[in-house]
């Protein structure tokens, strides 16, 4: 009986204790609640400039185990353009389960809490809801560690979705995001199992996508120049077209994998992005496979910061201007313009870029090329470039490129894409041997290429206003014009009243 009434008093104290304990961390998520704000507004300004979006709270309700409040995205106050407009809001349901052994998620793992966010339905969001037949489209489960520290369990919940010829189904996806009390280093894993899109094109055409097996693994942290350096890799097992019930691609094994690391001073940045693609059919033919390596290093992490601003709040600015957003090719040209004004800014740690290698892979063969790029900073030249060689010197420090095509490759690929212009395998293939061979019959007419062991190449080395192509080697001026293009940057020469006039090559006719 004693040894019972003790059992009941540590438990009757475990209750209090929970109960304090819980009432206690509720009072100290309430007091953070400001600073949690000001933190995402925080990031928000500075990762998305562009959006013109604030958060605030709402109905905040605190209980002793758990609170509830709700957290609006909207137009910033003040801003020139928003993603949202005047009026618009997503809203989130949030309810916050109180530590140190939160309802929520139970784990033996003391928390702060634990925050369950759901998505409101309201006239922004409704038709996503319609896309889930009234369920949450996506839920957000977040545990917050004492540290600030954060770690979510995000849930996209299945669609199917049916209007007329219009049909969307998703099998839903699970993703998992760790955050730092600053925000600054981030994890994202996840993926989501498959998905699938009907709908009609212009000429009347049932087209479908799918894609199955897609991953996402990710890191990244904030430097002191503020900007993300990490590592990001996306897979995807499959994606495919059809067109009226026809298969017209589809993509096996794509990966992309990008790196970005600080170099041992921490001023620089080295980056890389691989690619690979395992097949590629279009319309049933083998097209082959694919892959990119490419490296950028030295790139002055400063300097990057600087570009990321000038360019973003350019682009920013277009946003305010109502006859650039509603003319697309105008948008275009000016988002382009702004990207080339900052693009000096890139060059300043000299970067140095390396594709090693770009490559086509078939039955036949494997297409590569390979460069090798060095770059040099503009403003550090002595004097304005008066000719073309000076111009380019200014920038570019050295070049190294090759290029080699198997013609047996070649021809298997061009076969193919004859075969999908609706020509028959011996039809195909003659067709293609000719282009091939004209093609290369070209390259060496204009000396851009040379036919080696079976195979088209072409190397392409230049430094200090020397280029040498294909191993002969010339001043720039020789090599451009080769094309027929003036030194734009010297005096014009005189011309004369009369010269004589100079055919042009006679070229072979195309056979059919």
């Amino acid at each position: 009986m004693k040894k019972t009434l003790v059992a009941a008093g540590i438990i009757v104290a475990l209750g209090v204790a929970w109960t304090g304990g819980a009432w206690y961390t509720g009072k100290m998520v309430e007091s953070h609640l400001a600073e949690f704000v000001g933190q995402a507004n925080a990031q928000l300004a500075q990762n998305s400039p562009e959006s013109g979006l604030q958060l605030a709270t709402q109905d905040y309700q605190r209980g002793i185990f758990s609170s509830h409040l709700r957290l609006i995205v909207k137009s910033a106050d003040g801003a020139k353009s928003s993603w949202l407009k005047p009026g618009q809001n997503v809203v989130l349901d949030e309810t916050v389960y109180h530590g140190p052994l939160p309802l929520k998620n139970f784990s033996l793992i003391p928390s702060m809490a634990v925050v369950n966010s759901t998505l409101v339905n309201n006239d922004l969001t409704r038709r996503l809801f319609e896309l889930t037949k009234g369920k949450t489209p996506a839920e957000i489960a977040t545990r917050i560690a004492y540290s600030g520290a954060t770690n979510s369990d995000i849930l996209f919940n299945p669609i199917a979705y049916e209007n007329g010829d219009d049909k969307i189904t998703f099998d839903g996806g699970k993703f998992e995001l760790e955050a730092d009390k600053d925000g600054n280093a981030l994890a994202l894993t996840g993926g989501a199992d498959s998905g699938q899109l009907n709908v009609v094109n212009e000429f009347g055409q049932p087209v479908q996508f799918s894609f199955k097996n897609l991953k996402a693994d990710g890191e990244s942290k904030l430097t002191d120049f503020k900007e993300r350096i990490g590592n990001q890799k996306l897979t995807l097992e499959t994606l495919a077209v059809a067109v009226a019930g026809k298969e017209l691609a589809v993509v096996d094994g794509m990966t992309i994998d990008g790196k970005a690391d600080l170099s041992k001073d921490g001023k620089t940045i080295d980056s890389s992005l691989d690619y690979s693609l395992d097949s590629l059919k279009l319309q049933g033919n083998d097209m082959g496979s694919g892959k990119l390596a490419l490296k950028i290093n030295h790139i002055d992490g400063e300097s990057w910061h600087q570009f990321s601003q000038q360019y973003n709040g350019q682009v920013q600015a277009l946003l305010g201007q109502p006859e650039v957003m509603q003319d697309p090719a105008l948008y275009q040209q000016k988002v382009t313009a702004a990207f080339f004004d900052a693009l000096p800014l890139l060059l300043k740690g000299e970067p140095q870029v390396t594709v090693a290698p770009l490559s086509w892979k078939n039955a036949k063969g494997e297409s590569t090329f390979n460069l090798d790029l060095a770059l040099k900073d503009p403003s550090t030249a002595a004097a304005p470039p008066q000719t073309l060689a000076e111009e380019v010197d200014s920038g570019v420090k050295s070049l190294d490129g090759k290029l080699t095509i198997p013609m047996d490759m070649a021809i298997e690929l061009m076969t193919q894409v004859a075969r999908i212009e609706g020509y028959q395998q011996d039809d195909a293939h003659k067709l293609a041997e000719q282009q091939v061979k004209g093609l290369a019959a070209m390259g060496q007419m204009f000396r851009l290429t040379t036919v080696q062991d079976n195979s088209i190449q072409a190397s392409l080395q230049y430094g200090a206003g020397q280029v040498t192509l294909n191993g002969q080697k010339m001043p720039l001026a020789q090599f451009v014009g080769l094309f027929g293009m003036p030194d734009i940057l010297s005096p014009a020469p005189a011309v004369p009243q009369t010269s004589p006039a100079v055919p042009p090559l006679p070229l072979a006719p195309v056979q059919p």
